[in-house]
């Protein structure tokens, strides 16, 4: 898909790598309408992007209605809609199924798994229509290898997986292309963002901790290169390819092992 002179609306574009995303999109010529709950956020991307090729909505991806509304209301401004990066998710707090409640449950399954669900299925109809389009949705490494501690995120992403692959065998006689892609780890504020620590706490235990992660832009781009192509599948970062390796070649070892190294973590 070429991306000049497309319209792309990218949930999450206030920060990281939504951040990234849209700033990349826009280098290429493209208009990035941004979904996000931060303002504040929202606002300073689209200073970097330049206004006049950046839309904001403050919006909840996780509420249905809101979804629908904004799809209806952008329309007026956008007629044509080229493109969703659904970017936009968050994380549980690191503890295990048997002490998490379901209000902490169910608001990782709406936003990392219905949030997604909500915006594709308003988005589809007009996406149909267009010359070529695309669908890119952000699952994780975490979807398709289990981490201790964070059950329930995994199994949100994991429901992006099926539901991304679903939806490239249902649109594959179209011209919406559909991609997949499987960051592992990201250098975001995804812990402040999902309300588990300040922004200031999660820089501090970052450099604690030697964080070692691949930067958001790099991972944009590797994203935005797969929309490019078509690509169904795009494993951002070593350490999603390493493991998706490992987990094919022997999964028993490859989750004993990432479960040492969380053991390891929480430890330290």
């Amino acid at each position: 898909m070429k991306i000049a002179n497309k319209t792309f609306i990218v949930t999450g574009g206030g920060s990281g790598m939504g951040r990234e995303l849209t700033l990349q999109l826009v280098q290429k010529g493209a208009h990035v309408i941004i979904i996000d709950l931060h303002e504040d956020d929202m606002n300073e991307t689209a200073n970097m992007a330049g206004q006049n090729s950046v839309s904001s909505y403050r919006i909840d991806i996780s509420d249905k209605t809101a979804i629908d509304q904004f799809v209806q209301d952008v329309g007026t401004k956008h007629p044509n809609i080229d493109g969703v990066v659904n970017n936009a998710g968050i994380i549980q707090p690191f503890i295990d199924v048997k002490d998490l409640d379901f209000q902490q449950i169910e608001k990782v399954m709406n936003v990392n798994f219905y949030g997604p669900l909500y915006l594709t299925k308003a988005l589809l109809p007009r996406l149909l229509k267009r010359p070529e389009a695309h669908i890119l949705n952000v699952s994780s490494m975490g979807g398709f290898i289990p981490f201790p501690g964070q059950a329930i995120y995994g199994a949100s992403k994991a429901a992006v997986k099926l539901l991304t692959e679903a939806l490239y065998a249902e649109l594959l006689n179209t011209k919406v292309g559909v991609t997949l892609a499987f960051p592992g780890a990201i250098d975001t504020n995804i812990m402040s963002n999902s309300g588990l620590a300040t922004k200031e706490e999660e820089a501090k235990s970052k450099r604690e901790a030697k964080f070692n992660a691949l930067p958001a832009d790099k991972a944009a781009a590797q994203m935005i290169k797969a929309i490019e192509k078509n690509k169904l599948h795009v494993l951002i970062g070593k350490d999603a390819k390493m493991m998706n390796f490992l987990y094919r070649l022997a999964p028993r070892r490859a989750i004993n092992m990432i479960t040492k190294q969380m053991a390891k973590m929480k430890a330290s």
